[in-house]
């Protein structure tokens, strides 16, 4: 592949931009594990190979166990995810693939299983992991 841009040494500001909205995401309530199946699942639906490699590593650190982040793209078919766990997984898919719109059904069943600004946190962590998946696969990132 032919050498792309760097946006960081481009577009230093608004790179930074979205690193402080990684920082921020680091510092909510969110569980570990909660924000390891949102940038996996999502890094899988968007077939960005550098986040997967980089958040499948990052799940084995907080604990996930192999089988579970083998299934994370079979979630449904799987019972090794809680209910919770599950209604973040459908919400990552849904807000990821906007353009068929968040169901009612699904927007409705995080709400009543989370407070809102936890719901808050997980929607910003899902739009925060697609934004890094754009970069990564528009710049050419690659797995190593």
């Amino acid at each position: 592949m032919e050498s792309r841009i760097v946006i960081p040494n481009v577009a230093p500001e608004a790179y930074q931009a979205l690193m402080n909205l990684e920082k921020y995401i680091s510092t909510t309530s969110l569980t570990s594990i909660h924000k390891e199946l949102i940038k996996i699942r999502a890094s899988q639906i968007n077939g960005c190979a550098y986040c997967i490699n980089m958040h499948t590593a990052d799940a084995r650190k907080h604990g996930i166990s192999e089988q579970r982040i083998y299934l994370i793209s079979a979630w449904r078919e799987a019972d090794y995810y809680t209910e919770e766990e599950k209604a973040i997984l459908a919400l990552t898919e849904e807000v990821t693939l906007i353009s068929n719109h968040v169901s009612e059904e699904v927007y409705q069943n995080a709400a009543k299983l989370f407070d809102e600004k936890y719901l808050a946190e997980t929607i910003l962590a899902i739009i925060t992991i697609n934004s890094w998946n754009r970069l990564a696969i528009t710049t050419g990132m690659r797995a190593v």
